[in-house]
């Protein structure tokens, strides 16, 4: 049986994992590493922009397995209870990891077509949980430290999108 203590301890180091392949997507960028479906003599932004795209279909397969296959042991460390829903969010997260990577090795159109979706649910997403954080004080690591996936993500991708006059 999984106590509250060793259910947040859990949640602690869990919570780091979004966070930390955000901000290895864009060490990745800013070294200059060639993405999966990099194109040579492509633009700065561009290749940024492919970096975000696939480390984000990584992190959604990832968490498509931690909300089905995982779902009590992630919804404790999210501060929720686990019920139906939880299966849903999973299956979300499947589809917009496998076509986070599609996009990242495609061109204009599959970037844009699923960085709508990607930069929606991540908003509402982070905004749900601060939503919970203010009301309910529900300060488990996964609801708060998804905060800088949740904004950081979506708001990297528009702006790669806008500077690289993809839209």
């Amino acid at each position: 049986m999984l106590t509250a203590a060793k259910s947040w301890r859990m949640g602690k180091v869990s919570s780091l994992v979004l966070p930390g392949l955000f901000v290895l997507a864009w060490i990745f960028a800013l070294s200059g590493q060639s993405p999966p479906g990099d194109v040579p003599g492509e633009l700065t932004d561009i290749t940024y922009l492919r970096w975000m795209l696939y480390m984000a279909g990584w992190v959604f397969l990832s968490s498509s397995v931690m909300h089905t296959i995982f779902a009590k042991k992630m919804a404790e460390s999210i501060g929720w209870v686990t019920n139906g829903f939880q299966l849903e969010i999973g299956f979300v997260c499947l589809g917009l990891g496998l076509g986070s990577l599609y996009a990242s090795q495609h061109g204009k159109e599959a970037w844009i077509a699923i960085s709508l979706p990607i930069i929606t649910f991540l908003l509402l997403a982070g905004i749900n949980h601060l939503v919970e954080i203010v009301r309910d004080k529900n300060y488990a690591p996964n609801n708060t430290m998804i905060l800088i996936w949740d904004f950081g993500m979506p708001i990297s991708i528009a702006a790669l999108l806008l500077s690289s006059n993809t839209i």
